[in-house]
């Protein structure tokens, strides 16, 4: 609750105008029943044309004000509900960038996803309902109770009893049909997975000929969402019967009483009426007080689940100290007997590697899959820190240095090419400014991205759709290494990023960055001998274990492992060459 009401104090006028405004507008539609008894009693009784039409006016007069200020209570309630929603995405979405990848790996991208949208929309839909209803219904029931007094303290009695009795049956089927809701989410959160999923993967059913099984599996879930929202309406059901029934003996009490009070002179016709129109503003309102309090209890809950994901810490901290990339004679990168858990995970990672990167020079990462390839070099740019050893750059231990240096000095084009909606200039330049065509063209060019870009319309400036789906797989990965090149890092690493592409292509693409100016250290990791065996030393993986590390040429005689993967691509008809 804390959670909720603490931001919405950031909007305290619209959440305190909106409740007052809907007391307002229930305090003047508990004054349209008195004046209808009044035309009754008054107008019509003495046949006063002139009268009733004075009364229908102020009846009309307090329907108009009514609705101005139910419409200005709304506004106020929806401006506060929509801008404390809108303030939450944007607190939770800065709050899952500042994130380490061992908390989004934890927390899982689907469900950080769906606590951002969905869980907020439904804190947004509770709080917008709290404000209008929290106060107005409470005292229309109560009002319609002190008003019946006031018309007959008997028959108001009668209403006052209408209330536990309404209130018993109403609450008693929320709080027994809650569980069954409950259940309802969960089977269609189940139908949504099934649907995404089968819709993500239709090129692989289609491929293997699953379509029918995919059906069957979804038939059944969605038999289950149905069976369950059955089960629950027909609880919900009961609402209606029971509490007309309520409704219809209250009335049957009051007519009776009324009947004979109006016999005895004790009360009106009007009167009678207007005791009927509270009972039924009794009714309406415990109704909405009942779906208000589903609604509540549904925003509290998504509430918790928001403030789970800002419970979740980084706990990777920065330093503040900067890297001197021009220090000459110190290692570009340094492991020193590094170890690694992923946090749940058993066996280590990566365990007790060792090695020193000098400047300029390109280091191969090699070994199956699972090995720890891409755990070795996403400890580089500190997106997980290790458990033991230590990593400098530059002779800087990586635990010291400011986030915007590792930035700075580190690129890296990860495995899965990912380009964002825009252009291809601004997915060029998402990790620089003030870059001219000139050095967006000459990354491209290294990039063997030249052809990409002059195939589409507008060059730079050609649009790049949602995830980059109107680009095919290699032309993804040149563009995404074209934009880790405009950053003239000192240490890029290149993990499996040229899978997509041909073995020419691939080759030039090296060739290209070992040609750029300067002293660039690169990381290749890939599955391919071909991609490292020109690299200055290759590291060889197993099981997170260094098997292996020299010049290609020293791997093929001392390394087991590196010459069965080098012979499984090349039959081993160029081991006498090396």
């Amino acid at each position: 609750m804390h959670f909720i009401f603490s931001r919405l104090g950031k909007y305290k006028k619209e959440a305190v105008l909106a409740p007052v405004l809907k007391m307002v507008e229930a305090l003047l539609d508990l004054l349209v029943p008195l004046v209808a008894a009044d035309i009754i009693n008054n107008g019509i009784a003495s046949g006063d044309t002139g009268y009733i039409v004075s009364r229908t006016a102020i009846m009309i007069g307090l329907g108009a004000a009514g609705l101005a200020v139910s419409i200005t209570a709304q506004y106020f309630a929806a401006k506060a509900a929509v801008f404390m929603a809108a303030d939450m995405r944007r607190e939770v979405f800065s709050h899952i960038l500042s994130l380490d990848y061992a908390r989004i790996d934890e927390a899982g991208a689907g469900t950080l996803l769906t606590r951002m949208t969905s869980d907020v929309n439904q804190v947004q839909n509770g709080v917008n309902m709290f404000l209008r209803l929290f106060m107005r219904s409470p005292f229309i029931v109560f009002g319609s109770v002190l008003f019946g007094f006031l018309v007959n303290p008997r028959c108001g009695l009668i209403l006052l009893i209408a209330v536990p009795l309404l209130g018993a049956v109403v609450f008693g089927i929320m709080k027994v049909t809650r569980p069954h809701y409950k259940k309802v989410q969960e089977n269609l959160d189940t139908v949504t997975l099934k649907t995404k999923e089968s819709l993500e993967g239709v090129r692989v059913i289609r491929a293997f000929g699953r379509e029918a099984d995919e059906e069957e599996g979804f038939r059944a879930s969605n038999a289950a969402l149905a069976k369950s929202q059955r089960l629950a309406g027909s609880i919900s059901a009961a609402l209606n019967p029971l509490t007309i029934a309520i409704v219809n003996l209250i009335l049957i009490l009051i007519l009776r009483d009324g009947q004979l009070q109006i016999a005895a002179g004790s009360l009106t016709q009007g009167g009678v009426i207007a005791l009927t129109n509270y009972l039924s503003q009794i009714l309406i309102e415990m109704v909405k007080l009942s779906n208000l309090i589903i609604l509540i209890t549904r925003a509290f809950a998504c509430a918790g689940r928001v403030e789970d994901v800002m419970k979740l810490e980084n706990k990777i901290a920065y330093g503040s100290s900067e890297i001197d990339a021009e220090k000459s004679g110190v290692p570009a990168v340094s492991f020193s007997n590094v170890s690694m858990r992923y946090e749940g995970g058993g066996d280590e990672s990566l365990a007790g590697i060792s090695f020193k990167a000098m400047k300029g020079q390109t280091v191969g990462v090699i070994g199956g899959t699972g090995s720890g390839k891409s755990t070795l070099i996403s400890l580089i740019p500190r997106f997980y820190d290790a458990d033991d050893g230590t990593i400098e750059l530059f002779g800087n231990d990586i635990r010291s240095l400011t986030k915007e240096t590792l930035n700075s000095h580190v690129a890296v084009v990860p495995q899965k090419a990912q380009l964002f909606s825009g252009t291809i200039r601004s997915n060029l330049m998402l990790g620089s400014e003030n870059v001219s065509d000139e050095a967006l063209m000459r990354a491209v060019r290294t990039a063997q991205a030249e052809e990409v870009v002059a195939k589409k319309a507008g060059g730079l400036d050609a649009i790049v759709e949602q995830g980059g789906r109107n680009f095919s797989g290699g032309q993804k990965q040149r563009l995404t290494i074209a934009r880790a090149l405009v950053k003239d890092p000192d240490i890029l690493i290149l993990d499996d990023s040229a899978s997509a592409l041909d073995m020419a292509t691939d080759a030039a693409l090296r060739k290209a960055i070992k040609d750029l100016p300067g002293d660039m250290t690169v990381f290749i990791v890939s599955q391919r001998t071909s991609a490292v065996m020109d690299a200055d030393f290759i590291i060889v993986l197993e099981d997170g274990r260094a098997a292996g590390i020299g010049t290609h040429g020293q791997l093929l005689e001392n390394c087991p492992l590196y010459k069965d993967i080098y012979d499984s691509q090349f039959g081993g008809e160029k081991e006498a060459e090396a």
